[in-house]
Formats: structure tokens, sequence, C-alpha cells
């Protein structure tokens, strides 16, 4: 009895100890499957439940029926809008980020009331494992194109490869990164990545739109058309009118219309864009009540112009939205590749002689907020945050680079006194030029080899010539002589392409999910690769450093933390002029046109406006 005790005791650990190795041995083969979702989001948990009737921006109980026209600037000559050849010249609607995915939809949707979250469409689930080293989508049963016939793997596969060979460049990178692509069940299809892959990218895959493979023609897919095309989203093109209208249909037999992803969305009978050769004629048209949105940038004309018949009837609205999406970074450019500003601190000298108040109260009525961060306005902002210590620990090998203030959250823009001529400023721009060997002699600013300081702003329109006149007349109280070339778009995108400017005005635009596209706008791989967003030539390591930690980032705090600490870097760079932003959206339409209670994060979306004349 003795020994069998003993037998079984020893069993009994012995069970349990096996049993132990087995679960630790198998944890991390468990870990890389993951259960199916409804969503996913590139850092934490999606914000809706499994069971979420509707995104919250919309309004469920739009009244279905009406029209809508638009009125857009330019030409056109396809309605494919995936290709090179029609890149600039392509019908807008039809896969269009601010007038709507009308005809082509993606495997997700992405909710705009959070920073990057995908939401079920064309795929009912998805899954992946927590190193994101696959994703499969299981495709919705009851999904289908707008002739009827349902959506298969096979139309996955297809787009995925007829895009990487003939679509616009973007696709061919995103094939790179895809290890292979294959179907794994009746509806399942899954995207393997190789090591060129980031976190992010699973993400970008959702967004993949699908293409019919049944009603295209791959020989002729990369050369324009003006044939309408096949779709499974809410329309279906309907009147073609080459270079100057495209009208959408509104589709009866939507197969999406009840999913909570689509409730409340795409609300008219019919959606027409019309083209207009001038932004004058575009105006005009506007006022003579030629189409019904009219969305506003510029201050001053949102004060002086929208004083028609129609605004002061009120058959015209001016609305003026609050969003939470970071705000954009407008400023002049230094081009660090040229010897005039390869010097930091001849950088941080001219920062001091825009004359912001000035220009905000003498041009822009005060409208503007000055930007003093790339998210300006958002979480992810650094601007008058203290760094925290996890932001510390990513910027311990580059504190030599980080400036006091702005590590200390104190940081701002120069501040004049609004009257043009702050000689507080022009002091301190005098004392840190200086300081680099800069000396004035007969009116004129050289550095300590005899050379004086000249350089050329690039501009493109009437508005970025006068803020560079502006801008000029502050350089030259300090004898800097600046000359401003005012040139066409193709010229424009001819010599910035070729980085051949001194300085330039461009706009960062912000997202609440910045990620691998930061690699070309300041990474040290599109430093000098023609045609990259590198406007600045910022070429420095610790930049690369903190846009992976960005890209590693698990959780939202630690992303959080990587982006404010990558602002800082940034910001004490001094590689541009930061200017201005508006911190509301402005846009003017017709009383008719609904909008929603609720205002999306990243700002309103037109696709869940409606027509009251049929309420």
């Amino acid at each position: 009895m003795k020994i069998r005790g003993y037998i079984d005791t020893f069993l009994t650990h012995f069970s349990i100890t096996i049993l132990a190795l087995c679960i630790f041995l198998l944890t991390p083969l468990l870990s890389a499957f993951a259960q199916p979702t409804h969503a996913i989001a590139m850092h934490g948990e999606p914000a809706l439940p499994p069971d979420y009737k509707h995104m919250p921006y919309v309004n469920p109980d739009a009244p279905k029926g009406g029209k809508i026209v638009h009125g857009v600037m330019g030409t056109f000559d396809s309605v494919n809008p995936f290709i090179l050849k029609s890149f600039r010249t392509n019908a807008r609607g039809s896969h269009d980020p601010i007038l709507g995915q009308l005809v082509f939809e993606s495997l997700m949707f992405r909710s705009r009331d959070e920073p990057f979250t995908m939401y079920g469409l064309i795929a009912e689930h998805v899954e992946w494992p927590d190193d994101r080293s696959w994703i499969e989508f299981t495709l919705n049963p009851i999904a289908k194109w707008s002739d009827g016939k349902p959506i298969t793997v096979e139309d996955v596969i297809f787009t995925f490869n007829l895009l990487a060979e003939k679509g616009l460049p973007r696709y061919a990178s995103r094939a790179k990164k895809v290890e292979k692509v294959e179907q794994t069940g009746e509806r399942k299809v899954r995207f393997t990545f190789n090591e060129l892959a980031d976190r992010e990218f699973p993400m970008i895959i959702a967004l993949t739109v699908v293409l019919p493979k049944h009603a295209i023609d791959p020989e002729t897919f990369d050369q324009s058309t003006l044939e309408p095309l096949v779709g499974s989203g809410p329309y279906f093109m309907d009147a073609i009118n080459p270079g100057k209208s495209i009208t959408y249909k509104r589709n009866p037999d939507y197969w999406a219309k009840d999913l909570p992803s689509r409730i409340g969305f795409s609300n008219f009978d019919e959606v027409k864009i019309e083209y207009y050769r001038t932004q004058t004629g575009l105006f005009e048209a506007f006022k003579k009540g030629l189409f019904d949105v009219y969305p506003e940038g510029d201050p001053s004309s949102w004060e002086r112009n929208f004083l028609f018949p129609a605004v002061l009837s009120g058959d015209v609205k001016k609305t003026e939205l609050k969003s939470g999406n970071a705000n954009r970074m407008f400023s002049f450019v230094f081009n660090t590749r040229k010897p005039v500003f390869k010097n930091p601190k001849v950088r941080e000298a001219l920062i001091q002689l825009f004359d912001f108040e000035w220009v905000n109260k003498n041009l822009f009525f005060g409208k503007y907020q000055r930007t003093g961060s790339f998210w300006h306005g958002s979480n992810l902002s650094s601007f008058g945050v203290p760094a925290s210590d996890a932001e510390k620990k990513l910027l311990a090998p580059y504190m030599d680079k980080i400036k006091s203030d702005v590590l200390a959250g104190t940081y701002k823009p120069p501040v004049s006194n609004g009257s043009g001529r702050d000689r507080k400023l022009l002091r301190k721009a005098s004392n840190l030029l200086k300081d680099e060997g800069y000396q004035m002699q007969d009116g004129k600013l050289y550095n300590d080899k005899g050379k004086p300081m000249e350089f050329e702003i690039l501009a493109r329109g009437q508005s970025q010539e006068k803020l560079a006149i502006i801008y000029r007349r502050s350089l030259e109280k300090l004898g800097i002589t600046v000359t401003i070339r005012n040139v066409d778009d193709a010229q424009y995108q001819r010599r910035t392409k070729k980085f051949d400017y001194d300085m330039v005005l461009q706009t960062y635009r912000a997202s609440l999910s910045p990620g691998i596209e930061q690699f070309g706008r300041w990474g040290t791989r599109s430093t000098n690769l023609e045609g990259s967003f590198n406007y600045a030539g910022a070429n420095d390591p610790a930049i690369d450093d903190l846009i992976d930690k960005m890209l590693q980032a698990r959780s939202r705090e630690d992303f959080v933390t990587a982006v404010r600490a990558y602002d800082r870097l940034l910001i004490s760079g001094d590689y541009l002029v930061p200017l201005y932003h508006l911190d509301q959206q402005w846009v003017a339409h017709r009383s008719y046109i609904k909008t929603p209670d609720k205002t999306a994060l990243y700002g309103y979306r037109i696709e869940t406006w409606w027509d009251a004349r049929v309420e």
C-alpha cells in the first residue's frame, strides 16, 4: 500500500510537470493564432463592440433620396482611379477620400472617429497573430458586385496581383512586403508578410480595394478609360461627360446597406460632380446655386466673400465645425541640402523673422492660430507638454539635439508685438547670426568667408507669393537678399521633385496615426531620393530611430510617447519656419443639405449628409 502511494504521488507530480512543460512549450505557438474579430485597431482595442449598431458620427435615421452636386477644380479624362496614367486626371468620387468611396470598396471600413481602427465590410471577420506576421480575412457571404455577382477570394487575389503589376506605384511597393497571398477557406484569404513589413502594414492591407475579376481586362487595365466600371459600392457610374461632369446613382440593391458600418451613409439618390477651370469660376457657380457645398480655408474669403444674397437670405448656411484631428504644419521649408541653410543656428535666426502676429491681424482677421507642433491640437503633440520619463528614455541618446524649452514643454514659436518691425526679434536674429560669423557691410549680410547671404523662395500661386513678399521684408532688414520665383504647377512639380530650390512653402498633413509615411518625409532613406517628400533634406539617423520606435509601439500609450518624442526632435531641428493653421473646418452649403449632430474625430464626412427636401 505504501509503495502504491509513492507511485501515485510520483505519477501525480510527473503529470503536473509534463502539463506545465507542455503549456510552457505551446504558449508561444498558441499565441501565434488569433480569434476572428469584427474590427482591428493599430493600437489598443476598437472603440465599438461586436454588436455595435452604427458609427457614432452618422444619423442612422437620415432619409434616403434627393441629390447633391459638388463643384471641383480641374478636368478628367478617365474613370479609373488606380493607375498612373490618369493619376491627376481621374474623375472624382469613385474612390475618393473626401467625396466618398462611391463605387469601389476596401476589405474593411476605416472609422473616422478613432485614430486608426478598421471595421468589417467586404470582410466580415478578420484575424491576426500578436506579431502581425499575417492577416486573414473572412469575406461576407452576402457581398456582391453591382452586377449581382458574388465577391470571391479569387477577386481579392486577382486585385492584389493586378494592382501590383499595373496600378499606382504604391501598390507595387506594398507587394514587396507580402510573402504570399493564399486562399485558406471557402471565404478566407490570408496575406503573409516578409521582413520588410511593419506593425502598421496589416492595417494598410485591410484598406486594400477589391476589384471584380470578371469585369476587368488585365491587358488594358493600365489605360485610361471613360467606360463605367463595376464596383461593390453604394453607387454606380451613370452619366459621364468627359472633363465636365460625372453622375453617380445610388444602387437600390446595394449589398451592404444594412451593415452597421454603412448605416447612415450614402443617403443621396444621386451624386453629381461638376468641374470648373478656375477658382473664380468655381466660386461664382456656387453663388449662383449650381452646386451645393463649398469648403473654405481662407479667412479673408470667409469674412468678405460670403455676403452674397443666398447667404443673407439663409438659403446658404455657413457652418464652422471643430474636429479632434491634428492640425497641419504649413511652413517655409529650408532646403538643408543647400550650404546657406546647413547651419541650424542660421535657420533658428531666420525663424525669428516671420511676423505671424502682424500677418494674422492684417490679412486674416485674427482667425489663424500659430502652429507649434507637427500634431498641433491633438494628444500626439508635444506642444505645451513636458517630456515624460518614458519620452526622456527614448530621447536619451539624442538629448544634445533636443532644445531645453522643447523638452520642458515651454517652447513657443517667436511672438512679435504685431507691428511688423519688432526690434526684439530682429535683435535676437542678428545676435544669432553674429555668433555664427555673419556681419553687416554696406547694408548686406556676409558670412565669415565674405559671401553674402542670399537665397530664393519658390512659390506657387498668388497667396504663396504674398506670404513670401511679407517674409522678405523682414529678412531684408538684416541685409539678407531674397528673390521670389512664382512658377506654374508643372514647373513647381518639376523643381520640387529634383529639390531644385532654396526655400519652399509646403504643408505637412497630420494624422492621428502617423506611420511609415514619415520615412518619406524625414527619413535618411528619402534624403536624396528624387521625388520624395523630404523637402527639408533631413538626414539624421536619430529621426529614423524614432520613426522605428513609433512603428514598433504596441500600446496606445507607448505610441503617443514615441510620437511626442519624435515631434520634439523635429521641432528642435529647425527645419522650417512654422506658420499657422485653422482650428476649425469651414464649409458653406445649401440650407437643405443637413449634417449629423456629431462631427467625427477627423472632421465632417460628406457621405453622412442628407437632403432635407425628402424628409
